[in-house]
């Protein structure tokens, strides 16, 4: 029998036995490493960010994109200040407020109105006066009871008495008074020192610099309300004298607008400048643009896109596929799955999105459409 001690001897034995065995065992042979890309060629950063397509010919609509910024229509806005001194008793306009033409926007209380129309009554009295003493004079003549001088002395005060009358009526008129009220018998006038300033045409309520109680005068640069009519606007552009040719008025277009990407305003060219700026050499277009749904603001940038020929198919590749590297274009080709080729292009802008290829890239061939620029930063590194 094996005694306690040569049995724990025999298992101290089989353990250093057991290490050794798995010391000697031989270490796993590394993984393989992937193939390095030959000389002109580079592996994708990632695949997944990257989108291809095949260079084919399309139909490209050639265009002219001018930049410029909404503005409002011609004739379509008013900027109103008060033609008279006085203190504002009521203001009936706020802003935002839809009014139309002939609407009342505030209440001024004048004593412009009060003085111009006691001049009126003034004159008025004048010139039944001197009519009557002309009337009187021409019948003492006609009897040679009056000098030939006096009639003419008569009839002279009755050519000023009508002058000064007409413009003391045309002050009145000046300051808004119905005419239909100036011709009444004195009687029956009803003319206070209220004067309740209008709105010239029908529109939105955009600015408003007035409040109950404010003095306000006669000074056109005090712009009390501006009113627009807001359902139609103008994009105002540059055009280069040198595309000039290329605009034409009623000439159809597309505006689009930072604050919705992706959709299109339909427009219509209203007019061409006839003035060059100097410094930009640029020239003013005008065109229309419908907003009854008061979506475009006035001052928001724009761009307006004229069609400028008929669709031709060309060699079209986005501009996104294109880089430019020392002033040289540059696409990249589909070599493999993931393995990609450096090819220098000849492009020339079309459209707003594509361009066309004139060298460099033939219909077939597969080329980099999206992250493009990340090929091109593995090729710096």
């Amino acid at each position: 029998m094996i005694s306690g001690a040569n049995r724990a001897v025999a298992v101290s034995l089989v353990l250093l036995l057991c290490a050794c065995s798995q010391k000697q065992e031989p270490a796993s042979a590394p993984a393989a490493s992937p193939a390095e890309p030959t000389a002109g060629q580079l592996a994708s950063p990632a695949t997944g960010q990257i989108e291809t397509a095949v260079v084919d010919f399309k139909p490209v609509q050639p265009e002219l994109v001018l930049v410029g910024k909404i503005a409002y229509g011609e004739d379509r806005y008013s900027k109103i200040s008060s033609p008279l001194q006085g203190r504002v008793v009521e203001v009936r306009a706020k802003l935002g407020d839809r009014v139309e033409a002939g609407a009342t926007l505030l209440v001024i209380d004048s004593s412009d109105i009060t003085a111009a129309y006691s001049e009126f009554v003034k004159e008025a009295s004048e010139l039944e006066y001197s009519t009557r003493a002309q009337e009187l004079a021409k019948e003492l003549y006609a009897t040679k009871a009056l000098a030939l001088k006096d009639l003419k002395q008569a009839e002279n005060d009755l050519i000023k008495a009508r002058a000064e009358f007409r413009r003391s009526k045309e002050r009145l008129l000046s300051l808004r008074i119905p005419g239909a009220e100036l011709e009444k018998p004195l009687a029956q006038q009803r003319i206070t020192s209220r004067f309740e300033m209008k709105s010239p045409l029908a529109g939105t309520v955009v600015e408003r610099a007035v409040t109950p109680g404010q003095s306000v005068g006669g000074d056109p640069a005090q712009v009390l309300f501006t009113v627009a009519d807001l359902d139609r606007l103008q994009v105002v552009a540059d055009v280069y004298e040198r595309d000039l040719a290329l605009v034409k008025v009623s000439q159809v277009g597309r505006i689009n607008v930072e604050a919705y990407p992706g959709t299109d305003f339909a427009s219509v060219v209203a007019s061409i400048g006839d003035v060059v700026d100097p410094n930009t050499r640029t020239i003013k277009v005008r065109a229309w643009v419908d907003n009854r749904e008061q979506r475009l603001k006035p001052e928001m940038f724009a761009r307006l896109r004229l069609d400028v020929g008929d669709a031709t198919p060309f060699l079209a590749i986005p501009k996104e596929a294109v880089v430019e590297i020392d002033g040289k274009h540059f696409v990249y080709l589909v070599e493999a799955p993931g393995r990609y080729v450096k090819r220098e292009v000849v492009v020339s802008n079309v459209s707003g999105g594509q361009v066309r290829v004139l060298e460099g890239v033939t219909s077939g061939q597969r080329i980099v459409t999206k992250g493009a620029v990340l090929v091109k930063g593995q090729e710096v590194k």
